[in-house]
């Protein structure tokens, strides 16, 4: 598993960095799950661990916009993201999720080959009206992208494990892994969850709280980041 660690700004990214995260996620809380931050942050923030690592970056939770998710992905693409995420959070069929994810994807793919799209459902997908994340797998597929994965839609401290059990979140890993595609989990994690997802073995887990110290609004630090790479 790889250790994915969300922080907001360049100060965040090096503490992210220096605990050992695999991938160093830009993100903008104050928009929401998957809220986008600015294209000079993702710069700056790529310039500031400067080591090679990949630098991941959210694009939002979209409505069913493909234009503007399409455009939105690449601009994170030029600003230094190697894996651009978006958030289908008002998108609620498989028809729609095909649309946005098949412009996201030629968006990001006609400007670099290289770079990853991540498509994320939600496991909450129930309460914010949004489609099932177990349809995103074969859709995902169908349009290209690099990873599939599940966060909560709603940041209000409950955690993906209380809307997708361990059995579900395992064949929701396994049909991903089985269509050739990466996996990711997130979603209020909390170092608990820890065995559950060693079990479940996704490629890789997203993070923010657990490495603020339970609250997503501090800092991310450093010591905790390296706790959690340890324990995983």
């Amino acid at each position: 598993m790889k250790l994915l660690i969300s922080p907001i700004n360049p100060e965040e990214a090096i503490a992210a960095y220096e605990g050992g995260a695999d991938i160093v996620d830009v993100k903008n809380p104050k928009e929401g799950s998957l809220g986008a931050n600015f294209p000079w942050v993702i710069k700056s923030v790529k310039e500031s661990i400067n080591s090679g690592k990949p630098i991941s970056a959210t694009i939002g939770d979209f409505n069913f916009k493909p234009g503007t998710a399409s455009l939105a992905a690449l601009g994170a693409a030029v600003a230094g993201a190697d894996y651009i995420k978006v958030g289908l959070y008002d998108v609620q069929t498989e028809e729609q999720a095909l649309e946005m994810l098949t412009n996201i994807t030629k968006a990001v793919k006609d400007f670099d080959p290289e770079k990853k799209v991540v498509a994320s459902g939600y496991s909450d997908y129930e309460r914010i009206n949004s489609i099932n994340p177990q349809l995103l797998p074969a859709v995902g597929l169908m349009a290209g992208v690099d990873v599939v994965m599940v966060d909560t839609g709603i940041k209000d401290g409950r955690s993906t494990f209380e809307f997708m059990d361990e059995e579900a979140l395992s064949i929701f890993t396994a049909a991903i892994r089985d269509l050739g595609l990466l996996s990711a989990i997130a979603g209020s994690l909390i170092f608990d969850d820890i065995p559950a997802l060693k079990r479940i073995q996704p490629d890789i887990i997203g993070v923010r709280g657990m490495v603020c110290g339970g609250d997503r609004n501090d800092g991310i630090k450093a010591e905790l980041v390296e706790k959690l790479k340890n324990e995983m």
